[in-house]
C-alpha cells in the first residue's frame, strides 16, 4: 500500500518487474558501460502517477547491485517503458531511494 502520491514499502520483485528491466536492459547497459550476463530483479518500489514510476534493485553478479528508475505509461497512453536512470556500485543492503 502506498502513500497518497508516495512510494509503497519494498516488496519482492515480481515476473512482472523482471520484465520491465528486460526492456530496458540495454539501455541500462549502454549508460553504464557495462555488460551484464546475470541481471536479476530482486527488490522493488512503486508509485501509481499517470502510469506507474518504479524503483528497481537489480542483482548484476556477486554482491554487485543496480538500482533503476522506470516509468511505465497507462496502457490508454501506449504502455511504453521509459529507463529514467540507473544507480551503480549498489549493495544488497542499499535501500531503494527515489532518484
Amino acid at each position: 500500500m502506498s502513500n497518497c502520491g508516495g512510494f509503497s514499502e519494498t516488496k519482492d520483485a515480481t515476473k512482472e518487474i523482471q520484465k520491465l528491466c528486460d526492456q530496458v536492459k540495454l539501455e541500462v547497459e549502454k549508460k553504464t558501460g557495462k555488460n551484464f550476463k546475470e541481471y536479476v530483479a530482486v527488490k522493488y518500489r512503486e508509485q501509481i502517477v499517470a502510469g506507474t514510476n518504479y524503483i528497481i534493485k537489480v542483482h548484476v553478479g556477486g554482491v554487485q547491485y543496480i538500482h533503476l528508475s522506470v516509468f511505465e505509461a497507462l496502457p490508454c497512453n501506449g504502455g511504453a517503458v521509459e529507463l529514467k536512470g540507473v544507480q551503480d556500485n549498489r549493495t544488497k543492503d542499499d535501500p531503494l531511494i527515489p532518484f
